[in-house]
């Protein structure tokens, strides 16, 4: 088997005494899309920046594309992008200087052309020349989700990748990364509270809770182990869940629609 493009490893991170990150383990091979979700204050976001070497775990590894982001992140991050609609641009510069900048930092070849396309596939080219700051926040969200295209990375980290964006803009950009997927074989993980789109777009889900990855697996196996109709009843069943023990591969579900979570599933 080829190893995993990204791999943690009994990752956990501190903030002066306060537990974000608990011993976290989880892999995502090449060419998927897996989902890492969870309430708002479950680690999700700083797991994620631990993924992109911004910050540094209190203890365990993360490796991304074989690399070790704590040691050699540089030797990674060329390959890499993020996108946040919660990250700002440099307010002032317009959209074309912003992707001219990061795309230089890049070190992206024929920039000016990048560009252009780029524009033109996310519906961006009427306001290539309008300062970022005068956005509204959906064309933030895409502005953000172009500058992470511009090296074309294999790996694509996202956070809330449609915030903001009406149903119909929201469901192109949820086609166009799957055929960017498709197209490139990228690696993506993504963390939404969007659970319809996480069941469209990842193959894989893992459910954080106060720090830790309490249950995981393909989005239908979740919501058939649960016995629920669809991820987002799953969700619910595990932000709910009062004593959300060890996991327990295979238990079935017998709570009502706003009780605990009792089908969880054993980390891999």
């Amino acid at each position: 088997m080829d190893e995993p493009v990204i791999k943690a490893v009994g990752v956990t991170k501190r903030y002066d005494g306060v537990l974000a990150v608990d011993r976290v383990d989880f892999a995502v091979a090449r060419g998927v899309t897996a989902g890492l979700l969870g309430g708002n204050g479950a680690g999700k976001t700083t797991t994620l920046s631990m993924l992109l070497g911004l910050l540094v775990p209190t203890s365990g590894t993360v490796e991304v594309l074989g690399v070790d982001m704590v040691r050699r992140r540089y030797d990674a991050l060329p390959r890499m992008n993020f996108s946040s609609p919660y990250v700002e641009l440099p307010n002032r510069l317009t959209v074309r200087e912003n992707f001219t900048v990061f795309g230089r930092l890049y070190g992206v070849r024929h920039l000016r052309e990048r560009i252009a396309a780029l524009a033109e596939a996310l519906a961006l080219t009427p306001l290539l020349e309008r300062p970022t700051g005068k956005l509204s926040a959906g064309q933030k969200t895409r502005v953000a989700l172009a500058k992470a295209l511009l090296n074309e990375p294999e790996v694509l980290l996202l956070d809330e990748p449609t915030a903001s964006l009406d149903p119909d803009t929201a469901d192109w950009v949820r086609s166009f990364l799957e055929d960017y997927r498709t197209r490139t074989g990228a690696t993506i993980l993504l963390a939404s509270h969007n659970m319809a789109e996480v069941e469209r777009l990842c193959q894989h889900v893992m459910m954080m809770r106060a720090g830790t990855i309490v249950d995981r697996g393909a989005p239908g196996e979740l919501i058939s182990r649960y016995g629920r109709q669809n991820l987002e009843e799953v969700f619910l069943d595990i932000a709910r869940a009062p004593n959300l023990g060890a996991p327990n591969p295979g238990a079935p579900n017998t709570s009502a629609p706003s009780g605990g979570a009792s089908g969880s599933a054993a980390a891999e």
